[in-house]
């Protein structure tokens, strides 16, 4: 008998450890618990070591820490009727660990969803060349929208930013074709500048040389001697321009 009561004491000691043990939760600093007992919220369990009574509460682990998703790549239709694919990484982070719970289930999931739905219908607001130029504005736009509506969960949406966006090849041709337009135009108007600016220069000193007439000489000079200076076999013979004019006027008579 003393054998048995000794027995039935040590079965039982050994089983009040173990609850002991079931009911220690080490909760981590970037986490917190929500408790519940007998199904009904208890409140909420911060970092450190903690005590949940087994069977009769229950506890759900909560990470704090600024999640990343990966917004796979939606398919959708620009304001002017183009086809593309756009894809974005979106960081959010539990603000109210008790709501992310209580409010929705799988909230991780929840949000992902959310965030296709809304890229596609922000996106099929703008016109294609504002999805390309004004990245930033559709990213603020949808960052708002998801925060708001992820608000009720204690959900905080920091940031949203589109990755990618991937066009039909013969949009890619397209846009190719008038990029190369718009530059050969940028082009010929600026060669078109270059000649009236250097228009312009040549009558300026025209009316310079045409002032001095000794400066004429001058400039023919200098235009001989850098021809000189070149090793070339050109040879130039100098005509003056009154002579040319009594050669003409004499060809008149």
């Amino acid at each position: 008998m003393v054998f048995f009561g000794f027995g039935l004491t040590g079965f039982f000691l050994f089983w009040i450890c173990v609850l002991i043990l079931m009911s220690l939760k080490v909760v981590k600093q970037y986490e917190k618990g929500v408790k519940f007992t007998l199904g009904k919220f208890a409140g909420m369990i911060g970092p450190g070591l903690r005590v949940v009574i087994p069977i009769i509460q229950t506890w759900e682990r909560v990470d704090l820490r600024i999640k990343t998703i990966d917004v796979p790549s939606q398919e959708c239709v620009s304001r002017d009727n183009v086809s593309l694919k756009v894809n974005a990484v979106l960081y959010y982070k539990v603000s109210e660990a008790n709501r992310a719970i209580i409010e929705v289930e799988e909230f991780n999931y929840a949000v992902s969803q959310l965030a296709q739905t809304t890229m596609r219908n922000i996106v099929g607001e703008f016109e294609l060349d504002d999805i390309l130029q004004k990245r930033e504005v559709i990213s603020h736009k949808i960052q708002s929208i998801v925060d708001k509506d992820t608000d009720p969960w204690g959900i905080k949406v920091s940031k949203i930013e589109i990755k990618d966006i991937e066009l039909p090849e013969t949009m890619k041709r397209a846009m190719a074709h008038q990029a190369e337009a718009e530059r050969d135009r940028r082009a010929r108007i600026t060669l078109a500048l270059g000649e009236a600016q250097a228009a312009e220069k040549l009558a300026e000193a025209a009316k310079i040389i045409g002032k001095e007439p000794a400066g004429l000489q001058l400039r023919l000079f200098q235009t001989m001697s850098e021809v000189a200076s070149e090793k070339n076999s050109t040879i130039i013979l100098p005509v003056p321009v009154e002579l040319i004019n009594f050669i003409t006027k004499s060809t008149k008579k």
